[in-house]
């Protein structure tokens, strides 16, 4: 599948004024469950090369990172906390069994017991950084975070209020989570309607790059998917045929896709395998901005990490 080909496309037609000026820059991180751990890399890009992103727009694991990076905290400094809360099982158990309901009355106020559906807000805020504002206004960086309305059909773009619902509506895959309600409003995965957000950033940046951690099943067997892979691979499909769909329409300038079908969407405790493996788009995506910011009249130094 195509989002396994490392292959960044200039594709996007973006207009710069003025030449030699520092532009501004659009980071879209798209939705991929563990396989979006390595969005931290692009983020160590930005970092390597000295700039920030104007705007960040996220699905997912690409709102929740995002909005981390948009804090105001550098990358390393991402890096390290996800390694430290994800990296050990026990530690990540334990996170999870205080995020249950401690009264009756909370279980109630939760919805009662629905099975395999967790509560997002809590489990997404057990797992967030302490340094994330309550609310997108405080953010350092400007973002964008997308959720779908369940009965509306339609994907919505969360930019102010709470920080919190936001992400957790964002991340609310249905097999997992519950919806989340946000202003009136019954919202779940992001994913669902706009996987890979790189068309929150038009007409706010000049250049808008976005960073595709979509994936795809891989046959490594013979054997047929188990349900839980067929459910996980069909959505990766549906995904991805969003993602083809909207770089046909309006492409963003840069597209990078680091070869992530080798995890599973729930392979967070891999974190370390994952951060490893796709190490290597640090470097490529800060020659390929550096290329991107020359061809469009714009010069930017690459040094190596």
């Amino acid at each position: 599948m195509g989002a396994d080909s490392f292959s960044p496309d200039f594709a996007g037609e973006a207009l710069i004024e003025e030449t030699g000026a520092c532009p501004r820059i659009g980071l879209a991180l798209g939705g991929g469950g563990a396989r979006g751990l390595a969005h931290v890399h692009a983020l160590h890009a930005f970092d390597d090369l000295g700039i920030k992103p104007h705007r960040i727009a996220g699905t997912s694991i690409g709102a929740l990172i995002g909005a981390a990076y948009a804090a105001g905290m550098p990358a390393a400094v991402v890096e390290e906390f996800v390694v430290e809360m994800l990296g050990n099982k026990r530690l990540v158990a334990s996170r999870l069994w205080r995020t249950r309901p401690s009264t009756f009355a909370e279980f109630r106020a939760d919805g009662g017991f629905r099975l395999g559906q967790l509560n997002a807000e809590r489990v997404v805020g057990a797992f967030l950084p302490l340094e994330l504002p309550l609310r997108f206004e405080d953010l350092a960086i400007p973002m964008s975070i997308t959720a779908t309305d369940f009965y509306a059909g339609e994907v919505r773009s969360l930019e102010t209020g709470d920080l919190l619902s936001a992400i957790a509506a964002s991340a609310a895959l249905p097999a997992i989570f519950r919806p989340v309600r946000r202003d009136g409003q019954v919202l779940i995965d992001g994913g669902i309607c706009d996987p890979l957000p790189f068309d929150l950033l038009a007409g706010r940046v000049d250049l808008s790059i976005a960073v595709d951690v979509t994936g795809g099943p891989l046959q490594t067997s013979d054997k047929l998917p188990s349900p839980i892979d067929t459910m996980f691979g069909s959505s990766q499909l549906m995904m991805h045929a969003i993602i083809q769909a909207k770089l046909a329409h309006s492409p963003p300038d840069l597209v990078v896709a680091p070869p992530v079908s080798p995890y599973r969407v729930l392979d967070f405790l891999r974190v370390r395998t994952i951060l490893a493996e796709t190490a290597h788009l640090r470097e490529e995506l800060k020659r390929k901005i550096a290329a991107l910011c020359e061809l469009r009249g714009f010069d930017i130094e690459v040094s190596r990490a």
